[in-house]
């Protein structure tokens, strides 16, 4: 039985003769390339300008450089990768962790209200796995508190709520374009905003600060894309709408199956959304009669891989607490120990996601 992978990061034949035409060219940083994947990009999520970047580490690190001062905080979620809240730290800002909502996975906005100090000046909701973060409550937050909204959309390529993408959300919008995400051209990230001096402030601190060559009048970094990666960006672009309707098939067939399965909990889209399920996870609950470590080396005797996003929350890392002390997020940490991801990918057909679900399903003790 062949075995099913959790991602599928294989480039097609035209996204590697892009990529080979950049390597003929001699023109392999930043260049016409990145210029035409930032247009497209932005045209897709409906934002007026994007920033294309290394990676999505370095789109939340500009976004943090372009807002923040030393000893600002931020309130995120602590159930999500490092980068959301290691860019805050390493701008000498502090990162506020908050717990989540068990349903969603996303931010509990109600715990983020009540971590609000006169230090406080942004929030980054993540829209976790791409399930859309709900706009209006972090806006009202936003709003009362006078605090700007830097969006982690490093896994939300594709999910919409109502007509649009959410990257044509205000203040910023950052994403990833990691080999696993839903949209990969190897390392790159993107920022998106409406904002067209934000847009000229991130453009120069992606640069080393620099409007023309050897005058600087920021601290910058060089965090450009290559164009190889531009390259793959604008190719890939043209089957993407392909690549999220294989997703989203192979989510609605687990989904209908697995929501059967007693001490198996799914996340819940949020209403009115489109999740671009970057990742399908399941919460293991004891009621399922196996712990999730039990579960992932069953399924990987099956032919199934898995993987644990993630093991544990922000606030319990060393760096974090060493940093900022001891906290307890208890639906964070019940998460972490039972969260397991599933292969959703748009390699696989519905017959692999069933295969799966059933898997699960007849795992069940």
């Amino acid at each position: 039985m062949s075995q099913i992978n959790i991602a599928d990061t294989q480039l097609t034949e035209e996204e590697i003769q892009a990529a080979i035409a950049v390597l003929r060219s001699g023109m392999l940083r930043q260049g016409p390339q990145c210029a035409a994947f930032e247009e497209a990009f932005a045209a897709r999520v409906g934002a007026k300008h994007a920033i294309a970047c290394a990676n999505g580490t370095a789109a939340l690190h500009l976004a943090w450089m372009a807002l923040l001062e030393p000893g600002d905080e931020v309130l995120l979620p602590s159930f999500t990768f490092f980068a959301t809240a290691s860019t805050v730290a390493i701008t000498g800002a502090v990162p506020v962790f908050c717990d989540i909502d068990p349903q969603t996975l996303l931010m509990d906005m109600a715990d983020a209200a009540s971590k609000v100090t006169a230090r406080t000046k942004a929030l980054c909701p993540v829209h976790l796995f791409g399930n859309v973060c709900e706009e209006a409550p972090a806006r009202a937050l936003a709003g009362k508190h006078g605090l700007k909204i830097v969006w982690d959309a490093a896994q939300a390529h594709g999910a919409r709520n109502g007509g649009g993408e959410v990257g044509g959300w205000s203040d910023m919008s950052c994403y990833s374009f990691y080999p696993t995400k839903n949209l990969f051209v190897g390392e790159g990230g993107m920022i998106t905003t409406d904002d067209a001096a934000m847009a000229e402030k991130l453009r120069l601190l992606r640069d080393h600060g620099s409007p023309q060559r050897y005058t600087h009048t920021v601290l910058g970094l060089n965090y450009r894309m290559t164009d190889i990666a531009g390259a793959i960006g604008v190719t890939q672009l043209k089957r993407f709408d392909g690549m999220l309707a294989a997703r989203r098939e192979n989510a609605r067939v687990m989904a209908d199956i697995l929501a059967g399965v007693p001490g198996i909990r799914l996340q819940r889209p949020t209403d009115g959304t489109e999740h671009c399920w970057h990742q399908f996870c399941v919460v293991v609950e004891p009621e399922f009669g196996m712990e999730r470590d039990t579960l992932a080396d069953k399924l990987r005797e099956a032919g199934v891989g898995t993987g644990v996003h993630y093991p544990l929350g922000l606030h319990q890392q060393p760096v974090f607490m060493e940093k900022y002390g001891k906290s307890s997020l208890p639906v964070t940490e019940a998460t972490a120990e039972r969260i397991l991801a599933l292969p959703v990918h748009h390699g696989m057909g519905v017959a692999e996601a069933r295969r799966v679900a059933e898997a699960i399903a007849g795992l069940r003790g």
